[in-house]
């Protein structure tokens, strides 16, 4: 009679590979109708984790249900470097995220975000060129600031100093506070002529909708605020799910001496 840790396991894993299928499924249709760099940069991570849980299910499935210990075991080996992966990564994503928030300004319902503050593997990150200019086209194909100068376009210098902008909107989409422009439309401001600035941001500003802020720091520090509060709720996410991992571990751990217990019968 198969035993009650056998069952559940088998239970789990055969709704783990149902939940991979669609899992492939949407990678492959990545691969095929996506447009952008963004999209088909997806699918390949889409299609490995669903192949991943396919096969790990796979093998706990056929593991508990038909009592190949072996398979059982490799089972069980997958779980724990995933449970200890999953460990390391949470510690990590709090560590890394740990500095940085944004900096309030007088007058303004916005904040601004500087790139110094936030840790230094982060800023490393976003400051290699290669990584930077596939975020960057991610950006602007997310019609990130497009949206924005439609959604603020009427309106008056004083009410878009009002507005509470997000990390990115605050820091890809418009100058930084220190260089002083003046406001024409949320999209468009005019430099002061002859003015030298200090914040290199301020040279790197165009009115060119496909230039906009995307080079400056404060935009880099956007998105790294961005990050910083996904990956918390990531963080609280895995947490749950490493809670969830353990209970299966041992749930499995059960189920192989059930079957070493048979085979010694």
């Amino acid at each position: 009679m198969v035993r009650f840790s056998n069952n559940v396991i088998g239970i789990l894993n055969f709704l783990t590979f149902l939940l991979s299928i669609p899992i492939v499924v949407a990678g492959v249709w990545l691969s095929k109708q996506g447009s952008t760099e963004c999209e088909r940069w997806l699918e390949k991570p889409v299609i490995a984790l669903g192949v991943f849980l396919m096969l790990v299910s796979l093998a706990g499935l056929v593991g508990a249900c038909c009592r190949v210990s072996w398979l059982l075991w490799l089972y069980l080996l997958v779980m724990f470097l995933l449970i200890v992966l999953l460990f390391a990564f949470t510690i990590f994503a709090f560590v890394v995220t740990n500095k940085g928030a944004g900096k309030a300004v007088s007058g303004r319902g916005y904040k601004e975000y500087r790139l110094g503050d936030y840790s230094n593997w982060l800023q490393k990150r976003v400051n290699n060129t290669n990584t930077w200019n596939r975020i960057r086209s991610c950006l602007k194909s997310g019609k990130l600031c497009s949206d924005f100068n439609s959604r603020f376009l009427n309106d008056t210098v004083n009410q878009f100093y009002a507005e509470n902008l997000s990390a990115l909107q605050s820091g890809c989409c418009k100058p930084s506070e220190e260089c002083h422009f003046t406001y024409e439309n949320p999209t468009t401001w005019t430099k002061s002529a002859n003015a030298t600035y200090t914040n290199p941001d301020c040279n790197a500003w165009s009115n060119d909708p496909s230039v906009l802020c995307f080079d400056c720091q404060s935009c880099k520090a956007g998105l790294l605020q961005n990050l910083k509060t996904d990956w918390k709720k990531v963080a609280v996410v895995n947490i749950i799910f490493l809670i969830f991992l353990i209970i299966v571990y041992s749930i499995g751990c059960c189920a192989f001496r059930n079957n070493r217990s048979d085979n010694w019968k």
